[in-house]
Order: structure tokens, then sequence, then C-alpha cells
């Protein structure tokens, strides 16, 4: 494991984003100049300095258009990182290696997306024959079983963990609940003022067995934006820095992206735990320094693993976490405490981070008492990635 950190080196210092909708009414060009120029502003810095652009994969947004809107001069960094949600981390991530390297000295990372309104993601029709490239070949062993969308292809891991440890639908529906009571409290999210009760999850209807409706993630239109700069130069600027404390990625043997089910064991998510491990390695701390936590839950199944590979709990042992409220509103690790991608809106996870950086900057909706620092993660089943933020 590398032993050189970025710990401590940059920071995150302007945040943007439009409202999150299902039908935008405006390109993702527009939406993505929306938040960055939102974000630029929120840091007070000039558009003119800005030297980096990161985004990741399924964002159609080219860096070079937003830089020439922007009025940007000489932009001497710029990265798009592969797999679409679970990327979610890492644009702040390779901001980060850009700034402490000297590569750049002004990034913005961004997210913009029509991703209801533009084209659907879950909708099982992507064009595969049409393009044969690895992923789609490799999608074409699945598709012919049904494996055909991403509750399906998840549905296979929650099974087998609901077989090994004992997790219930209903386990799943807590997850769900909670981060909508989160978002009912929340005027930016698309289900503002609307909680759910375990009884409505148990109703909704199946999308896979064993996912039901309300474990499955929305389709939002929006975007958003962050700043990142050198400590140096965060501590002069209009808002609190929000320091980045650990910062990784990671692939696991028998990797595959959202079906590595020809692993010996599928109730983990290994590329989880080396990320995890990184985090907590760069960032010098542990699972109880931890106030509050973004755990990526674009299918309620795939939280209690990550929960797990974290080590806030031990391996099965996360239903009983969320049995006893520990993830809920007044828990010991309040989770998605925006509403998450289940309530608040799904923006590949962006928006995740941005919650992490108000509970950080003590500005959340729903803040959390006395928070230190902050546990991101991005996309699981896929190479994933994971922050940790902080206010020293």
């Amino acid at each position: 494991m590398p032993t050189n950190s970025l710990s401590g080196r940059a920071a995150i210092v302007g945040l943007g984003a439009t409202e999150f909708s299902k039908n935008s009414g405006r390109t993702e060009l527009r939406l993505a100049m929306e938040a960055t120029l939102a974000a630029l502003a929120d840091a007070g810095i000039d558009p003119s300095e800005v030297d980096g652009f990161c985004s990741y994969s399924v964002d159609k947004v080219p860096e070079y258009e937003i830089a020439r809107l922007l009025g940007a001069n000489d932009v001497t960094f710029f990265s798009q990182i592969p797999h679409g949600g679970g990327a979610a981390c890492a644009p702040v991530m390779h901001a980060a290696m850009a700034v402490a390297s000297g590569a750049a000295k002004t990034v913005v990372v961004y997210r913009a997306m029509n991703e209801r309104s533009w084209y659907r993601f879950g909708s099982g029709s992507y064009g595969f024959g049409d393009t044969p490239i690895f992923d789609n070949v490799n999608y074409g062993w699945y598709m012919p079983h049904g494996l055909h969308t991403p509750a399906a292809w998840v549905g296979m891991f929650a099974r087998r963990y609901m077989h090994m440890y004992g997790a219930t639908s209903e386990d799943f529906g807590r997850i769900s609940v909670a981060v909508r009571d989160f978002a009912a409290t929340n005027p930016k999210a698309f289900f503002y003022g609307k909680p759910i009760t375990l009884e409505e999850h148990q109703a909704s209807r199946w999308i896979c067995e064993p996912l039901r409706l309300l474990d499955c993630c929305q389709e939002s239109d929006g975007a958003v934006a962050m700043v990142i700069t050198s400590v140096e130069r965060a501590r002069d600027l209009r808002q609190k820095p929000v320091l980045i404390k650990g910062a990784a990625q990671g692939v696991s043997r028998g990797q595959q992206s959202m079906t590595s089910f020809y692993r010996d064991d599928i109730t983990g998510l290994p590329e989880m735990g080396l990320v995890a491990r990184q985090l907590w390695q760069q960032s010098k701390l542990s699972p109880g320094d931890i106030q509050t936590a973004i755990i990526y839950d674009h299918f309620t199944p795939f939280v209690l693993p990550q929960l797990e590979e974290f080590g806030f709990v031990g391996r099965g042992e996360a239903k009983d976490f969320i049995r006893s409220g520990e993830h809920a509103r007044g828990g010991s690790l309040p989770i998605n405490t925006h509403g998450g991608q289940l309530g608040e809106a799904y923006i590949h996870g962006m928006n995740g981070i941005a919650e992490g950086v108000r509970q950080v900057r003590g500005s959340a909706v729903n803040q959390v008492e006395d928070v230190h620092n902050v546990l991101v993660t991005a996309g699981s089943g896929v190479p994933t990635s994971g922050l940790i933020l902080s206010n020293s």
C-alpha cells in the first residue's frame, strides 16, 4: 500500500449546485456552468484563475468548453475518471494530487447530468449490440439470463448477503426510511416534505427481488461543483476550508463492473475495503473518529457491507446496527443527512460530497453536532473511491 500521503495538502474552498429535478429544462453544459460559477463565487475566486478541471465518466460536459466559457487562461491539468458513480470521490483525489504536486493551483471538480429527462441508466436498454467494446461484450454474457439492469446485478449480491447473515427486506427498508426522514427536512431534496414509513417501503413494488422500488435511487437532473486549492491559500479565502484528510481509489481481485459474481465470496465489497484501509492509514483516524458518513446509497443493500468494510461493525453485523437506528437521526453515526441518492438526488454521488463539505463547515440543514471528520464513499459494486473530509 502506498506510504506517501495527500492528507492535509489540499482543501475544498468553494461549493455550488443547481436545483435537483426530473426535468431541468436546460443543457448539461448550462447546469455545469451554473454550479461552477456558484462554487467559484462561494470561494471568492475569479473564474480566470482556474487552471484545472476534473470529472468522471458518463458526464457529457467537456472540460475545455467549461474553461472557454469561464474565460480561463492556461489550463494545466484535466482528467476524467471511469466507472461512473464509483469515481465520485476520485475527482477530489485527483484535484488534491494536482494541487499537492504543483500541476495546478485552482481545480474545479464537477458533475452535470440530465439523467432523468435525457437518458435513463436503469432502463435495461443500452444499445450494447451496436458498440461491441469490452464492457458491452462482457454484459452480453449476463443479459440473456435477465440481468439487464443495475437493480438486477445488485440483487444477486443482496440475496447472497441475506442468506449468509440473516438480513431482511425490512433491514433494507430501515435504510430507506432514515434517509427519507433527512430528505423530508431538506428543502433542496426532491423528496422534501415526503417521509416514508417502513410499511410503505414494504408495500412498494418489486423491481428485482429482493429490491423494491424504495430500495432504488432516483433518476435526477442537476449539477454540483467544488473548488480545490492548497491549504495555505485556502486560509485567505472566503469560506472555512474543508481539508481533504484522506482520498483513495480501489480495484480489488476479481473485480468487474457490477458483476463480480465469480469471487469466492460475494457478500462483501473488497474494493471498498481497500479504499477504507488507505483512508484510515492516510488520515491516522479510525471509525470512532467519524461523526457522520455519506454512504453511497444507489441501492440500499450495498449500504450494509460498506459499513462493515470500514470497520464500523463486524462482518454480518450491519443489520443489527441498522435495526438499532444508529444510522438514523439521533444515532451514533447518522448516514446521508442530506437524504442521500434515495431522497435528495442521484447526481452520481457528487451531491453527497457536497453534504460532507456542509457538515464540516457546520452549515448543513440536518447538522450533526460537533462534526470534525466526515467519511464519504463512492459507488459500490464497481471500481470505487472514498474521502475523509475534516476541519483540521
